[in-house]
């Protein structure tokens, strides 16, 4: 294998995730794109390309984006998926492991300069495009924690586009910094720039709770944001996402459509970000479905069949992720979604053990080939 390959798709991939965003892609462009990838991951992962001589799919016979065989997440459990030189990876993010299974995920990452590159686009266009606000993170410092591709995301933003000021105020032992964060905002709360304030939804319900507590709260500046990274499950009880947005706006003197929820996963480089609207007949809180970038589509398939869905029916995910040249563009998932308008998804939950007919499946092929 030639990694000049990888490096020429790398550079042309880096090049077009730097243009401003002003909408999806059209079609043309994004099978052109993600069907060169499959035609390199074809010849350089041999067990992806059994797979998908398997699914009856080839670089000689494939037509679209819709028709590349998607590799499931439950695989990134039990083998390297790399397109490319084991000898050529440059870091590994690994997941926190689900109730389902005990073993970690691994994506093998060759090249870093992809996930940043995607990193800069998605979140210039929607939460520098006008400013440079501090970044707060409850997350650890990626320091402290190299594996964690959402700590990498954060320090990457932190570092470049908030230009260092800000900082993690979780520690090593997944501690959150209480006090130093509440110096830190009693500061900003004086200043005129914006605040970026991003977390779990584990750490933000942690925080919310010692803030009512304590009897605390702020007042952020004009066009601060709140961004919740996903999982809304405590250790002790579930509390639920308008709970969880309605207690953060107030604590923090923003309204609840400047709190923005990010979808994302350890096996992409890409993210989704959702934003919401408040009803004015009503006043309740709307939210507008996942918006991927443009180098980011999803399908929504059967779950037994695998086969596609119309917009509105719900099954399973599966995301076509231009970023990820060195491992899979295309991943199953064990979410379960709608697709809406502007290749918008809204996500509904997750697989229950009835429902993984078509993903088991999948698994089971793929692993076929891994003997």
């Amino acid at each position: 294998m030639n990694m000049s390959d990888f490096t020429n798709l790398a550079a042309e991939l880096i090049d077009a995730f730097g243009e401003p965003i002003t909408g999806p892609w059209n079609d043309d462009v994004f099978s052109k794109f993600a069907i060169k990838i499959f035609d390199y991951q074809y010849r350089t992962n041999p067990s992806y390309a059994q797979y998908a001589k398997k699914r009856g799919v080839t670089p000689s016979n494939i037509q679209d984006w819709k028709e590349i065989p998607p590799v499931p997440t439950l695989a990134f459990k039990g083998f390297p998926i790399i397109s490319g030189n084991l000898g050529e990876v440059e870091t590994v993010f690994t997941t926190s492991g689900t109730s389902r299974s005990s073993h970690q995920g691994k994506h093998h990452i060759l090249d870093l300069s992809l996930y940043r590159a995607s990193i800069m686009g998605s979140m210039k266009h929607h939460f520098y495009a006008e400013q440079s606000p501090t970044l707060l993170a409850l997350v650890k410092d990626p320091i402290e924690s190299p594996f964690s591709s959402l700590s990498f995301m954060l320090g990457e933003a932190l570092h470049t586009l908030s230009k260092g000021s800000g900082g993690f105020y979780v520690d090593k032992d997944n501690r959150i910094q209480y006090e130093e964060l509440v110096r830190h905002l009693r500061e900003l709360e004086l200043g005129k720039g914006s605040v970026l304030f991003a977390g779990t939804a584990f750490a933000f319900v942690h925080w919310a709770d010692w803030l009512k507590e304590k009897g605390l709260c702020f007042q952020l500046p004009k066009d601060s944001k709140i961004i919740e990274t996903g999982g809304f499950k405590g250790r002790s009880r579930v509390v639920s996402r308008s709970d969880l947005y309605e207690a953060l706006a107030n604590l923090h003197g923003i309204p609840v459509s400047s709190i923005v929820s990010e979808y994302g996963m350890t096996e992409m480089l890409s993210q989704f970000y959702e934003k919401t609207a408040i009803m004015s007949e009503t006043g309740e809180v709307k939210h507008l479905g996942y918006q991927p970038p443009p180098w980011l589509r999803s399908l929504v398939l059967d779950v037994n069949t695998l086969a596609p869905l119309p917009a509105g029916k719900e099954g399973v995910l599966c995301h076509f992720d231009l970023a990820n040249l060195g491992s899979a563009v295309a991943i199953l998932t064990e979410d379960v979604g709608v697709a809406l308008r502007d290749e918008r998804i809204r996500l509904v939950g997750r697989l229950s053990g009835s429902e993984e007919r078509g993903c088991s499946l999948a698994m089971d092929v793929f692993c076929s080939n891994q003997r």
